[in-house]
């Protein structure tokens, strides 16, 4: 059975855990909140480690941690607070943090939550007994100094999720996209038949096809970098309503600068606290970006696997590579499982935009957003499975995919649409007849020309040859 030790808060004593860094503001959410079994993500944990650096650094640097009165800390104490907030942002403590993610609006609960492990290891580094009633160290006097979860944990989502984006995101983007660029290379003399509709069109390169879909993973990229500039702007130093109150006016830029050298991105002082507070609209932005990621990891995805359809009954002009038995019922069946994964994840990001655009307009009322701790959650697993499915889609499908090359060019002769290419010599009415004749009897439209003695047959040659038909003609 777990053992207890009894801690005590405003609201008087509560039982928790022994050996549990937390105390008992953290057992109270515990006890409260017994929703989904969903905890806060690692990235935001180590955020709020972060943040605490960030705000203990600013305090120690002001002259707030170390002045005289019944708050004083010795030099020696606040470098071990520091160095306990720098061990919750190195994941140390992940296993500290229990509280479920449907929590308090505020996040207010995994605040105190933060404090409370840091304010309990400081103490621990500074030789003392953790569970000792009186805490020199204190959560809410020398951790939460000159903050409010309302400034605080909106901080801490910022940094959280553009460093997901930065270190997580953004690379798995590159990577499958330097995959498809480096087919589409491979593949640029391959001719095949282009699909507008799902209905025969002139022909293209298969190169000139995978490109395209290159071209949407840079597109990516750049609109991940886009996410991450409307969450630069950080809410520390606004406190409980954008006031300021508790806090040094200096406060808010100086957190702001540590964050930066940091993590390497130019996070900057909210340039109005009161909406900085209040709202989240930057974050609303910055998950409309990852939205837009995932329509087009979707339509990648998709189209990869219309292109390797079959292998006898569809296109199969792409060869994916084998993962696994795909029916429980007819043998030998190969499912394109990797392309049904990452469409699967783009619908779970474009359900989580919902989630968060629903949040930022309807949960932000006067000073606060009470939605934020889902906020966080959704934008955190829609960079973290969007990165994820990039990753696998390349060590699992992408970088193994073949051209079948047969198959690419066995459809182009038989193209009503090669009919397209002699437009400028007979006109668009008589090239529609062509068309229509051929679909009626069976035909190749060269087969139809060369009957009708449409053209000399070195203009038909030179009109009819696909690989011209790929590019401009003068």
């Amino acid at each position: 059975m777990t053992a207890f030790r009894t801690e005590k808060d405003s609201m008087g004593e509560v039982q928790v855990p022994a050996q549990a860094y937390y105390s008992a503001q953290t057992q109270r959410a515990v006890e409260n909140f017994p929703i989904s079994g969903w905890t806060l993500q690692r990235p935001l944990i180590h955020a709020l480690g972060l943040v605490k650096l960030a705000a203990a650094t600013a305090n120690r640097d002001l002259g707030k941690l170390t002045k005289t009165g019944k708050n004083k800390l010795s030099d020696q104490q606040v470098e071990k607070l520091l160095a306990a907030c720098r061990e919750v942002a190195q994941g140390r403590f992940d296993g500290e943090f229990p509280i479920d993610v449907f929590q308090t609006g505020s996040g207010t609960s995994s605040n105190m939550n933060v404090n409370e492990v840091i304010a309990n290891r400081a103490i621990e580094l500074l030789g003392g007994d953790r569970f000792q009633k009186h805490k020199p160290v204190h959560p809410n006097d020398h951790v939460n100094m000159g903050q409010s979860t309302n400034d605080m944990f909106p901080t801490a989502i910022h940094v959280a999720v553009a460093l997901e984006i930065k270190n997580n995101l953004i690379p798995a983007l590159e990577q499958l996209g330097d995959v498809l660029t480096k087919k589409a290379n491979e593949w640029d003399q391959i001719i095949k038949i282009g699909r507008t509709h799902l209905a025969d069109a002139t022909p293209l390169r298969l190169g000139q096809e995978i490109g395209g879909l290159a071209r949407q993973l840079e597109l990516s990229v750049e609109r991940a970098q886009k996410a991450i500039e409307p969450i630069l702007e950080l809410p520390a130093g606004g406190t409980a309503v954008g006031t300021g109150i508790n806090t040094h006016p200096q406060f808010g830029r100086r957190v702001a600068e540590v964050l930066a050298k940091e993590t390497g991105i130019p996070f900057i002082e909210a340039a109005n606290h009161f909406e900085g507070n209040a709202q989240r609209d930057g974050l609303v932005e910055c998950h409309g970006q990852l939205r837009t990621i995932a329509v087009t990891l979707f339509n990648v995805s998709n189209n990869i696997r219309w292109l390797g359809s079959g292998p006898r009954c569809g296109f199969f002009e792409v060869k994916l590579p084998d993962r696994q038995p795909g029916s429980s019922i007819m043998p030998g069946k190969v499912n394109p499982v990797m392309c049904e994964s990452m469409m699967q994840v783009a619908a779970r990001v474009i359900g989580n935009d919902q989630t968060v655009a629903f949040s930022g307009a309807t949960g932000g009322q006067f000073q606060l957003n009470i939605m934020m701790p889902v906020m966080g959650h959704a934008a955190l697993e829609s960079v973290a499975l969007l990165a994820s499915s990039c990753r696998a889609f390349v060590e699992f499908c992408a970088s193994e995919m073949e051209a079948n090359v047969e198959a690419c060019e066995a459809s182009v002769e038989q193209s009503l649409a090669m009919v397209t290419s002699l437009n400028p010599h007979i006109g668009y009415e008589r090239a529609a007849a062509i068309a229509k004749e051929a679909f009626k009897t069976g035909k190749t439209i060269r087969e139809l020309c060369r009957e009708q003695s449409v053209l000399d047959e070195a203009t038909l040659a030179k009109a009819l040859d696909p690989m011209s038909m790929t590019e401009p003609q003068e």
